[in-house]
């Protein structure tokens, strides 16, 4: 293990801990902006909808979450579902994301990520973002701006604005060419072991795994880094001979 240029983060889980997903409040907070409801559909009946379409296209399967590597943003999704039910909402596409997720999944910053950011800000490792996630790009970045408002992240790459999500290696190609960097330069750090850790070590580069936010149950690796807490993983870095060099 040596001294990265560059560590990548993942959002959900890892930097983020959102509280378990509610797609009925979500739509509920967006159903208040509705100026056509035509069939007079409750907020239950239009999260059914949702998810009876998400079931078809394998979408959010915990399970098959790594063989689905083509996003389908909300930025699509929405439209059709509102206006296949007769809604009509006075609201942007992204005004709809960000009013749903705020109510659907609130979210806080892992505890301890803020001192380790601030650690490798210290020790000059330059900072990025790659999330798989279908909310918009900007309402991406407004919510970890708003939760993280120190950090220093040079981008934030989110499937919904680049076609592929992880473990597809064209998203990290994507973060390396945007860093100048080489694979074996920069770290990867996320929660989920197919999408994150295998993702990340087929692309080159140093995979890192945080379970301390896992919501889903999973199997130890003990091949890869793995950590539980921050100060831990700055226990690591600062145990490794040469790493301030």
């Amino acid at each position: 293990m040596k001294k990265p240029k560059m560590i990548l983060f993942d959002y959900g889980q890892t930097l983020i801990a959102e509280q378990k997903f509610d797609g009925v409040k979500g739509t509920e907070a967006v159903l208040q902006y509705a100026v056509r409801n035509k069939y007079h559909l409750s907020a239950e009946q239009v999260q059914a909808r949702a998810n009876e379409i998400n079931q078809e296209l394998k979408r959010f399967d915990p399970e098959q979450r790594h063989l689905f590597q083509i996003e389908i943003p909300n930025s699509m999704f929405e439209p059709y579902l509102y206006e296949s039910l007769g809604i009509e909402i006075a609201l942007s596409n992204s005004e709809i994301d960000r009013i749903f997720w705020d109510a659907a999944a609130p979210g806080v910053p892992t505890e301890g990520i803020k001192d380790f950011l601030d650690y490798l800000k210290s020790k000059e490792i330059r900072t990025g973002v790659i999330s798989n996630i279908a909310f918009a790009p900007s309402v991406v970045a407004e919510r970890i701006n708003r939760l993280l408002p120190e950090n220093n992240f040079e981008f934030i790459l989110t499937s919904s604005n680049y076609i592929f999500r992880k473990p597809h290696k064209r998203l990290f190609d994507l973060a390396l060419e945007k860093a100048g960097l080489r694979p074996t330069e920069v770290w990867y750090i996320g929660d989920q072991y197919e999408c994150d850790i295998k993702g990340a070590f087929h692309a080159g580069l140093f995979p890192v795994w945080y379970t301390g936010a896992i919501d889903l149950p999973y199997k130890e690796d003990k091949s890869i880094l793995t950590i539980t807490a921050w100060e831990e993983l700055i226990g690591k870095m600062e145990e490794q001979a040469g790493f301030l060099i």
